[in-house]
């Protein structure tokens, strides 16, 4: 059951698509959200027959998707980060393609590119070849292996949803993600993300060992003479209305203040605390604050709630703000560590 806090001032972006000059109304969203709800419902019942132990890292991939990002997973290998892209594309009827990234791996190989075609008559002409970023979900496997050439080809396909490639702008299809996977052990031979490219990620997933009953069940369901698998459940217009109505839900003033405290609090420019001052050597752009903002609507509607609460946004601090800071060289002599310093800035948001 869909339920708001009413004693709260609330902010509602337009739905996209809607005619009317002062947008939907309370009792359209909240219908719209209703049914949304049973469908996100379906898709995590099909996602959770082939994935098991991993509800927390499945429901961040669905936020991220609802809310219009990018997700970087990161974990050993081994823990089902390929099957879990697949299984989104599949189950939400999107286009999904799988790119492995490599130190000698091209732009080109990733975007696409123009060849020299020659017709029955000998007149030449170019012809643009699409590169397997033209896809609606892209899993860009070990991303952090890429040049930064390829990296930074890449990064305008994320943020801009659409490449350039001579002379010519060619966009994307919609919904377009970007779920890119990365080794947290292994560093050798890697190039590390640049900053600008680890804000575009709206969230880093990190996917831990599963327990000990979740690992049993996968035993069983996996190694049998049956292999489980998930039906669609949506299509990627679905997805785009999902994504619409994300945008057209109310937020409190209290979880809107709560964002900006936060976000601002793990800034040293803009922080009180003399210790992030010290620790953090580079503040959090706006963007920190956008992708909360979209990312705690997202979470409520996949849990069945039509506004987003205080709770929404401590869930979600980890996953948002953790790529997004770094520890300045005298941090990592005094052993800081960025999760303990993210718990204590979630502790003073109330």
């Amino acid at each position: 059951m869909m339920t708001m806090d009413d004693t709260s001032p609330l902010h509602a972006a337009p739905q996209a698509g809607m005619t009317s000059p002062t947008g939907p109304t309370g009792e359209q969203i909240a219908a719209r959200a209703e049914a949304m709800g049973g469908r996100l419902r379906d898709v995590r019942t099909e996602i959770g027959r082939v994935i098991l132990g991993q509800d927390r890292v499945v429901d961040l991939a669905l936020t991220t998707i609802l809310a219009g990002g990018h997700a970087l997973l990161v974990g050993a290998p081994g823990l089902g980060k390929t099957l879990l892209v697949t299984t989104l594309g599949h189950v939400l009827g999107m286009d999904a393609r799988r790119v492995q990234f490599t130190p000698d791996l091209m732009p080109s190989d990733i975007l696409g590119s123009e060849i020299l075609d020659e017709d029955d008559s000998g007149r030449r002409s170019f012809r643009f070849v699409a590169g397997p970023v033209f896809c609606q979900m892209l899993m860009a496997d070990e991303i952090n292996r890429a040049s930064p050439r390829t990296q930074s080809a890449l990064l305008q396909a994320m943020q801009e949803r659409e490449v350039a490639i001579a002379g010519s702008t060619h966009l994307l299809p919609r919904p377009f993600h970007v779920l890119a996977t990365q080794n947290p052990i292994e560093q050798e031979g890697t190039y590390p993300l640049p900053e600008a490219q680890l804000d575009r990620f709206m969230m880093q997933v990190v996917l831990d060992f599963p327990t000990a009953d979740a690992e049993r069940a996968m035993l069983l369901a996996t190694t049998g003479t049956t292999t489980a698998t998930a039906s669609p459940v949506m299509t990627a217009a679905d997805v785009m209305q999902a994504q619409a109505l994300v945008r057209a839900l109310p937020v409190g003033e209290q979880v809107v203040d709560a964002i900006v405290r936060l976000v601002r609090a793990a800034r040293p420019e803009t922080t009180d605390d003399p210790t992030i001052r010290e620790a953090v050597a580079c503040g959090r752009r706006s963007r920190a604050a956008q992708a909360f903002m979209l990312a705690t609507r997202a979470r409520a509607l996949l849990g069945g709630r039509l506004s987003p609460d205080i709770e929404d946004v401590r869930a979600l601090a980890h996953p948002i703000l953790a790529h997004r800071m770094a520890l300045s060289f005298t941090a990592r002599a005094e052993n800081m560590r960025l999760p303990a310093l993210i718990d204590t800035l979630v502790g003073r948001i109330g």
